[in-house]
């Protein structure tokens, strides 16, 4: 089945409507966002649109107390911290991440990722961390580990209650990298054969397990999160990954093209949240 075909069906079985049928034979980002946006907000009435962010806790009552409750004390507090001091230590050679970034690397969260013309790919706020560094001489950080997890809380915390604006330009290879990244989204994959859409548009707020399931509007929003599964911090490349081999499918490398476009058309649909992340959840 063709990615058209495929989105076209996924779109008529959740009831999303004729507009979004539309976006599904013609590419037009705009359409897809509005319908997507308008999915969410039909299907859970009660949620405030900005409360979208919080995820599970906007769909549970109990959750979402004991989330308030941790945010007196957030267990994400030690990598703010440690990344707002990485972010002002000087690189070996004199400069920090703030000359490699627009208005010194502070309150621009909401802009990334963005399609650069010149490479004709996606940039993510975690790949242009680590150009930073190797641009300054400096060993690039993992995608998946404390430290990229660390520098992103810090940066996300700068751009708090800032609205996504993620831009689509008049360049035919910027609307690729977005169906291509729809795409993704809507694929099934693994021995289970899920899609990110069968989690995370069918079924938020459901339970799989012990985890209730968030909804994909908003869902990078609040990245980077403390995970308690985790212990720790986790990137968008880590919570990405674990997500595919959830559902035993063969992880990509973080960072992959398949990934960024992926981050490209999610960030994209959720146009007019606001930051939230740093975040937490189970």
């Amino acid at each position: 089945m063709s990615a058209t075909r495929l989105i076209l069906s996924v779109a008529l079985a959740l009831g999303l409507g004729a507009s979004a049928v539309a976006a599904a034979d013609r590419p037009d980002p705009v359409a897809d966002a509005k319908a997507f946006q308008d999915y969410f907000v039909k299907k859970f009435p009660k949620v405030a649109f900005d409360d979208f962010v919080n995820g599970p806790y906007s769909m549970n009552a109990d959750m979402r107390r004991q989330w308030e409750e941790k945010e007196q004390f957030p267990p994400y507090e030690f990598a703010l911290e440690a990344g707002k001091e990485m972010f002002a230590k000087p690189f070996k050679n004199g400069k920090t991440y703030a000359d490699c970034f627009p208005n010194g690397g502070i309150g621009i969260r909401q802009n990334y990722p963005y399609f650069d013309d010149k490479e004709g790919k996606v940039i993510t706020l975690e790949l242009a961390l680590n150009r930073c560094r190797e641009a300054n001489g400096e060993a690039p950080y993992s995608y998946v580990k404390d430290e990229m997890a660390s520098l992103t809380a810090y940066m996300a915390f700068t751009s708090r209650g800032k609205r996504f604006d993620i831009k689509i330009p008049d360049d035919p290879r910027a609307l690729e990298a977005y169906e291509k990244g729809k795409e993704y989204f809507y694929t099934r994959r693994g021995q289970l054969n899920f899609s990110c859409a069968s989690c995370h548009v069918q079924s938020p707020g459901e339970r799989i397990r012990a985890e209730i399931l968030a909804p994909a509007l908003g869902i990078l929003n609040a990245m980077p999160i403390y995970r308690s599964e985790w212990s720790g911090m986790g990137t968008i490349s880590r919570r990405i990954v674990t997500c595919n081999s959830q559902t035993r499918a063969v992880p990509l490398e973080p960072q992959s093209d398949e990934y960024r476009n992926l981050e490209y058309y999610l960030s994209y649909v959720s146009n007019g949240l606001p930051v939230s992340g740093p975040g937490a959840r189970p």
